[in-house]
């Protein structure tokens, strides 16, 4: 059962999380009214969100029963605001574990399941996968990643094996920072199994549109951005500088939505997955699900307009 905060009674605190439940298990709009920006699988009749969540940093938070309240309003929130997607990895310390944990609680079946491999080894990169969804608490997992190109041949032949069995639905593999480029150029060309790559990609880090995403749109490859904001970076570069009022024709209404919705806006970008700790910057975040997105022009307009703050 859940950790309940010394505050608040048992019982009180259970009957809030019921309502919470209750609204989180019609995640696809928002009042009612607003379509949910989704993008297709590659290659498949499958849409996701163009925003997921991340949980670099921000679920690694042990077992402290207070920390894990404040992460199961945060992925209520995620899934009311139309999220699915849920990306981490055994490198993230705790995370997976609260993420299951706060699963666990909420009972989301809606959660689309992306996590890494990230050991060497054949046997040790079976466990290792074997725990993650256990720790989760899933039978299989959506999407099986490999983590920044470690033993990456090896647990490349492991999850197309995986993949064929129906152990896991989607595979990838994963760099970020903008490193590894040139290996992942060729993995998109020379690995037609892979499903899904996942790199860095912001308004500040651009080089992905020259190479990676074009081949990866060429050769049918899902694509998941890391490191939307430089973790915190960008959001604190625009902090002091007013929102443009031409925003609200995208339907900004904040500086992470605009950054988001630059990104989500490439034809070939799959999901953008923002990682908070927060409740009000994970609305925030959500809110880049919705409303129009830029069109080219739009997107050379707040090009030039970032690069002047």
């Amino acid at each position: 059962m859940f950790d309940h905060p010394k505050t608040t009674g048992r019982r009180e605190f259970l009957q809030l999380v019921a309502g919470l439940s209750a609204m989180a298990v019609v995640p696809w709009t928002v009042g009612q009214t607003r379509q949910r920006l989704a993008r297709r699988i590659p290659g498949t009749t499958e849409d996701i969100p163009v925003i997921g969540m991340g949980s670099w940093g921000t679920f690694d938070i042990g077992s402290n029963s207070d920390l894990r309240l404040e992460r199961v309003s945060v992925l209520l929130n995620f899934f009311k605001h139309g999220g699915t997607f849920i990306d981490s990895s055994p490198m993230y310390g705790s995370s997976e574990e609260n993420i299951g944990h706060c699963l666990n609680q909420i009972g989301a079946d809606a959660a689309f399941s992306a996590t890494k491999v990230w050991v060497l080894g054949q046997e040790r990169g079976i466990q290792q996968m074997k725990q993650s969804a256990s720790l989760w608490g899933v039978p299989r997992f959506d999407l099986m990643q490999i983590h920044n190109f470690l033993d990456w041949k090896t647990h490349l032949r492991t999850l197309q094996r995986w993949k064929e069995e129906g152990r896991v639905r989607y595979i990838g593999i994963t760099t970020s920072h903008g490193r590894r480029a040139d290996d992942m150029a060729r993995v998109i060309v020379d690995e037609p199994d892979l499903d899904f790559i996942q790199i860095t990609y912001n308004i500040a880090d651009r080089d992905p549109e020259r190479r990676l995403l074009p081949l990866a749109a060429e050769h049918g490859k899902a694509v998941i951005i890391n490191r939307p904001f430089r973790r915190k970076q960008l959001i604190n570069s625009v902090a002091r500088s007013p929102l443009p009022a031409w925003a609200a024709e995208i339907g900004c209404e904040n500086w992470p939505q605009f950054l988001l919705k630059f990104i989500v806006s490439h034809p070939a970008v799959t999901c953008a997955i923002p990682a908070t700790s927060r409740v009000d910057h994970m609305i925030e975040n959500m809110g880049a699900c919705y409303g129009p997105l830029p069109d080219p022009a739009m997107r050379q307009k707040m090009i030039h307009h970032f690069e002047k703050i």
